[in-house]
């Protein structure tokens, strides 16, 4: 049985209609990258699963449970926890409390789990009561990781978590990525950096256009010469 599956997905926004029948698997443990061209439905795909997008027809399934049209707070607790791209942490409120609002559904002492988040994202260890405000890009995308993480989700959806970074910090967040998923947790990413994401995902699709494309390993989808060439900036391995 798959963690996630989305079978024939349609959704949109007010009467246009975005996403024409997509479907998408994420496995145990997975890491899975969605590409495609900017517009193609990626975000849409991503809000619909997490319940911030009405789904017209098609199904939402997480460990076997159908999860559309469920408030997305309900979804939160079945252990599925989604970043957006942008507006992801609380700017007035410093690291700590970011870290503290993202255990709001927790149960018990969440004390521990912020000690292994600060382990895992040292750049916010150094400063707890800075405002996140004033953060630079790369350690604001990794406090609104560590923030979802803080409900020890087993699958985190990410969108977009390089954009808009100086490279030495989309190197540092996408290693990052690769800890979060050796501990267990599987990942669901939409990146424009598509040749960094696919080269440590399990699994690729191709989105275009609202409908799925190609689907394939990450290795294979990086060395298939038309992928390389329309959504890789022509480098291919």
């Amino acid at each position: 049985m798959a963690l996630l599956e989305a079978s024939e997905v349609v959704a949109g926004y007010g009467e246009t209609e975005v996403l024409h029948g997509v479907s998408v698997v994420v496995d145990e443990g997975e890491v899975v990258t969605i590409i495609g061209p900017n517009g193609c439905g990626k975000s849409t795909l991503m809000k619909a699963v997490v319940g911030l997008v009405r789904v017209r027809s098609g199904g939402v399934a997480f460990r076997g449970a159908p999860i559309e049209g469920l408030p997305p707070e309900r979804i939160v607790r079945t252990g599925l926890c989604y970043v957006p791209q942008t507006n992801n942490v609380f700017p007035s409120l410093t690291i700590r409390e970011n870290l503290e609002m993202g255990a709001f559904v927790r149960e018990g002492d969440y004390r521990t789990r912020m000690d292994e988040m600060f382990a895992l994202f040292p750049d916010l260890t150094r400063q707890p009561n800075r405002r996140a405000g004033s953060l630079s890009g790369g350690q604001r995308q990794m406090l609104a990781i560590a923030r979802a993480l803080m409900l020890d989700p087993v699958l985190l959806l990410l969108d977009e978590p390089s954009a808009g970074l100086a490279p030495a910090m989309v190197s540092t967040v996408f290693e990052r990525i690769r800890e979060v998923n050796r501990a267990g947790v599987a990942v669901l990413l939409v990146e424009q950096n598509a040749w960094e994401a696919l080269r440590m995902s399990d699994r690729g699709y191709l989105l275009v256009a609202g409908e799925s494309r190609l689907e394939a390993a990450g290795r294979e989808l990086l060395d298939d010469p038309d992928v390389a060439r329309l959504y890789l900036g022509g480098r291919a391995t």
